[in-house]
C-alpha cells in the first residue's frame, strides 16, 4: 500500500499527501532552478529527511537509555552541485539543551549515524553532522 500520494498542480509546484495522517507538504522549485521558492523543494526535504531522521533516530535511544533530549535543534544546509544538478552534501548542526556524558554523547552520535535516512543516502552525498560538543 502507498504511503504518499503526490500531486503536480502546476507552475513547479507539488502537493504531497500522507495518506495514514492526511498531512500535507507543499513543494516548490527553488529560485535558482526556475522556481518561485515559495515552499520548501524537493531537494530541502532530503535534507530536513536527514536532520529529521537522526532527531527521531537519537530521540528513540535518549527514551531508552533515560537521556533528556527535549529541545535539541538541528540546522541544516544544502549544497547542491551541478551536472547532473543534486545534492552534493548535507550539513546538520546539532544544538543540545543540556551537557551529556561521554557515554551519553557516544549514544547519541552512534545512533545520529546509523539512522535510517544516513545509511540510504548514496555515499558521494558527503553528511556532515556537527554534533557541537
Amino acid at each position: 500500500m502507498a504511503t504518499i500520494k503526490t500531486t503536480y498542480l502546476g507552475g513547479l509546484r507539488t502537493e504531497a499527501t500522507h495518506l495514514q495522517s492526511g498531512t500535507t507538504i507543499l513543494t516548490d522549485a527553488p529560485v535558482d532552478n526556475k522556481g518561485k521558492g515559495e515552499a520548501f523543494s524537493p531537494t530541502d526535504l532530503l535534507a530536513e529527511a536527514l536532520a529529521g531522521c537522526i532527531l527521531t533516530t537519537m530521540g528513540i535511544a535518549a527514551d531508552v537509555h533515560g537521556i533528556d533530549m527535549d529541545n535539541t535543534t538541528a540546522e541544516v544546509t544544502k549544497v547542491m552541485a551541478p551536472n547532473p544538478r543534486r545534492v552534493a552534501e548535507v550539513i546538520v548542526n546539532l544544538k543540545f539543551p543540556k551537557i551529556y556524558t561521554d557515554k551519553e554523547k557516544t549514544i547519541l552520535e552512534k545512533a545520529a549515524t546509523t539512522c535510517p535516512v544516513h545509511v540510504s543516502l548514496h555515499p558521494d552525498v558527503k553528511k556532515t553532522i556537527d554534533f557541537g560538543w
